[in-house]
């Protein structure tokens, strides 16, 4: 049965031929006959924007270098103002490196590498972090037993196997290798890893 109206139809029109196509910004709409780089430039400059990306945190030099570039800015002129940054002391890879290493060992207590991951992720080469990522591959042992402790109190209640395989799986997400993580999560849980799959 038919609801007695029908949806008034749309005049449709013809898509343009590839030699009339006009890219965005470009032609009759577009404002003062500027050419579509210019109406994307940025607002402000390159030195504003990276000061307000480093109000909300530390950034390494190759993080505002990306951040700059994808917003519009030349290279030049985002290579300049990083110089300028490094030498007032406000970005500083060394400096971050250590902070990230040392939250993620004291504050996480992750595994070598988690740490790994999270110089690379703030886009820091590892070098950079120099004796506190030496001292935290040291001090890895540690720190994965004393994660499992923490971690098995909240898998008291299930079967010893399921809470060894949570556990293992757990501290892997951590960044601890296979062989430690099971190591850590048997002597944590008091059960014997070389009984397990």
């Amino acid at each position: 049965m038919g609801k007695g109206f029908a949806a008034p139809r749309r005049a449709s029109r013809p898509e343009p031929r590839p030699e009339q196509r006009v890219p965005l910004g470009e032609g009759e709409g577009s404002s003062g006959g500027r050419s579509g780089r210019d109406e994307r430039r940025p607002r402000g400059t390159a030195r504003d924007r990276a000061l307000r990306l480093l109000t909300i945190r530390a950034r390494s030099r190759r993080e505002l270098q990306d951040r700059l570039l994808r917003a519009g800015f030349d290279a030049a002129e985002v290579d300049d103002v990083l110089d300028g940054l490094e030498s007032a002391g406000l970005v500083d890879d060394q400096r971050l490196a250590q902070a990230l290493v040392e939250h993620a060992v004291s504050v996480r207590l992750a595994g070598h590498r988690a740490v790994l991951g999270a110089l690379w992720s703030r886009r820091v080469d590892p070098k950079l972090a120099g004796p506190a990522l030496t001292d935290a591959d040291e001090d890895e042992s540690r720190r994965a037993h004393e994660l499992a402790v923490l971690r098995a109190r909240q898998l008291h209640g299930l079967k010893p196997e399921v809470a060894m395989r949570r556990l293992t799986a757990f501290l892997g997400r951590r960044g601890y290798g296979l062989g430690l993580a099971r190591e850590a999560a048997a002597r944590a849980l008091a059960v014997d890893p070389s009984g397990e799959d």
